[in-house]
């Protein structure tokens, strides 16, 4: 899992994460002109704005100097009056600079993050089943949102804040060294320390922002976890127990983040009483050329707000470098999503289909389980328009063949044919195009019931819509609530019963029109009402249909033309009810008595 995966060595995680950051930058190529364009209003912002310190200290020292160190032909710039002119004509200059830049980066920024929101989703709904057995639903979201918001900040604001710094400590410093070689190597001593603890500091604050955003992306799995399961929580009384668990995330988050201040207040500190420490022995220095007459009272002037801007530039870059660093985390991340396979929906396309299925040899295994075998070389055949019911105690593998069919896995041997077609030649698009599912626990999506009905056919008209609600039965029942067919069905379907839910299912299903259809225990969960509106739904889907029925309750299945008994994964006795209910020692047998007995 992204949150668990074992930590390498620092170097070859630093190298992974800067290559997979670079990779974000494809979301920028289609807008790299505009982005271009952002860099150049950038660039003259931060150089309009290091003309301030310039025109102030020629402005304070303008009566006592006979130059200017800013030269503007035909303008005198050692006239007060002049000086106000330009420095409001910079300001102006500099206000528009930074209103385009803002707004360019701010427009490159918002597109290309809804490309990669969209091609994240895209991903995350292509990948195959087995993704989502490995990897937390909850986790996951947190990646698509909480990353990609803090990329936001990244892009609007952290790089061209970081970028401004450089400019202002290389004009700063270029002043320096044109004002005095003596006074540039005094400022420049140190530097390189401030940039070794930079390095040192910034892997170390990477390392524990990397670590926050795991335990964010977890205790947000807890949390999508409790919301959705809010019933079972309230049911085992366990509210106490589930906010322990999301209070411990929350701690360690806030652990975290408090030791990464904390290193960051310590570097800031250091970077304080360093650098103004030195800046001030500079000033010193230069305090005692001016009474030297070295350099004019002006340019001393200008050499004070320089090296204040310079120890300012310096004193920001630690915090915006930590950030960045945390923003390559998460594109990190990100990367890791986007680089993962996806399921291959093209192939060939399966015309004429009739409904024949077959299974020679069928073993199974899940990937997190490959010590246990769910399926052990099972063969069966099912024609066309026939009902296939499977029976067996719970993990004798009936759900798996379901999924088998779906092709949501593929077997580690042996061969699933539909018509004569291995199953791995046809497209996954085309196959499940011809596949319906009416499962036990029924998810509807928290929209209208038109909406969760038209999910079986997106093309179909209203029309068709309310001909599959008459078929599942339904209508009836829709056409009771106050909104009819625009009624909200809450999240997850919580405003209808299971029963409501069901012949929702099933008329989804209608509108699909499929060749074949799996109902997976899909009325074992219902009072006997509901199960009989829904079972006569289902007996009118099934007719002309290749069924596969997983049946709890052995009375649903009587009419089966071929019903397979499952244990441990094989296949231990099939037929029709007739013939399976006459074998006193059989399984199906005890099955049938045990249920009568209960």
């Amino acid at each position: 899992m992204f949150g668990n995966r074992k930590n390498k060595e620092k170097v070859e995680l630093s190298k992974d994460a800067y290559k997979k950051a670079r990779r974000f930058f494809k979301f920028i190529k289609p807008y790299r002109g505009a982005y271009a364009i952002g860099w150049v209003f950038l660039i003259l912002s931060s150089v309009t704005a290091m003309l301030f310190p310039a025109l102030m200290g020629q402005l304070l020292g303008a009566n006592e100097s006979d130059r200017a160190f800013v030269q503007i032909p035909t303008i005198d710039l050692t006239d007060i009056n002049t000086i106000i002119i330009v420095m409001l004509l910079v300001f102006g200059a500099q206000a528009i600079f930074s209103f385009c830049r803002i707004w360019i980066f701010s427009s490159v920024t918002e597109r290309a993050l809804r490309d990669l929101k969209v091609k994240s989703f895209n991903k995350l709904v292509s990948f195959p089943i087995n993704f989502f057995n490995k990897n937390n639903v909850g986790e996951l979201t947190s990646r698509i949102a909480t990353d990609i918001n803090l990329l936001q900040e990244t892009l609007n604001t952290t790089i061209a804040e970081f970028f401004r710094q450089f400019v202002t400590i290389t004009i700063a410093l270029g002043y320096i060294l044109y004002t005095s070689w003596e006074l540039a190597l005094w400022m420049l001593s140190v530097v390189p320390v401030l940039a070794i603890a930079a390095i040192v500091f910034g892997r170390y604050i990477r390392g524990l922002s990397k670590s926050a955003q795991d335990e964010s992306a977890k205790s947000n799995s807890i949390l999508e976890e409790v919301l959705t399961g809010i019933v079972n929580v309230k049911a085992f009384t366990n509210e106490k127990y589930e906010a322990n668990r999301y209070s411990k995330r929350v701690f360690n988050i806030m652990g975290l983040n408090i030791k990464s201040g904390l290193m960051r207040g310590a570097f800031v500190s250091f970077i304080i009483f360093g650098m103004f420490g030195g800046i001030a022995f500079v000033i010193w220095k230069a305090k005692g050329m001016d009474g030297a007459g070295i350099i004019t009272n002006a340019e001393f002037n200008i050499f004070i707000l320089y090296t204040i801007f310079l120890g300012a530039s310096f004193g920001a870059i630690p915090d915006l470098y930590a950030k960045i660093q945390k923003a390559i985390g998460s594109t990190e991340h990100l990367m890791d999503i986007l680089e993962e396979d996806a399921e291959e929906l093209e192939g060939d396309v399966l015309e004429n289909f009739k409904g024949e299925v077959s299974f020679t040899n069928v073993s199974f295994a899940y990937p997190q389980r490959i010590e246990v075998q769910v399926l052990d070389k099972i063969s069966f055949s099912c024609q066309a328009g026939q009902t296939t019911a499977l029976v067996g105690s719970s993990g004798a593998g009936k759900s798996t063949i379901s999924s088998l069919l779906l092709r949501f896995y593929s077997p580690q041997s042996g061969t699933i044919k539909f018509d004569d077609r291995d199953v791995q030649a046809i497209g996954l698009e085309s196959l499940r195009a011809h596949i319906a599912i009416v499962p036990q626990e029924v998810i509807l999506f928290s929209g209208t019931v038109l909406e969760n009905i038209r999910y079986g056919n997106i093309l179909a008209s209203d029309a068709e819509i309310i001909e599959a609600a008459k078929k599942a039965n339904a209508y009836d029942f829709i056409m009771s609530f106050p909104d009819e067919m625009q009624t909200l069905v809450g999240d997850r379907g919580i405003q209808l019963s299971g029963g409501q839910k069901q012949r929702i299912a099933i008329a989804r299903a209608v509108l699909k029109n499929p060749k074949i259809l799996i109902l997976d225990e899909a009325t074992s969960a219902l009072d006997s009402e509901s199960e009989r509106l829904v079972q006569d739904a289902l007996d009118k889907l099934m007719v002309g249909r290749t069924s596969f029925v997983i049946a709890h309750r052995l009375s649903t299945i009587k009419n089966a033309d071929t019903i397979l008994v499952l244990e441990l994964g094989k296949i231990v006795e099939q037929g029709a009810h007739s013939e399976l209910i006459k074998n006193a020692h059989g399984t199906y047998n005890k099955l049938n008595n045990i249920q009568l007995n209960n």
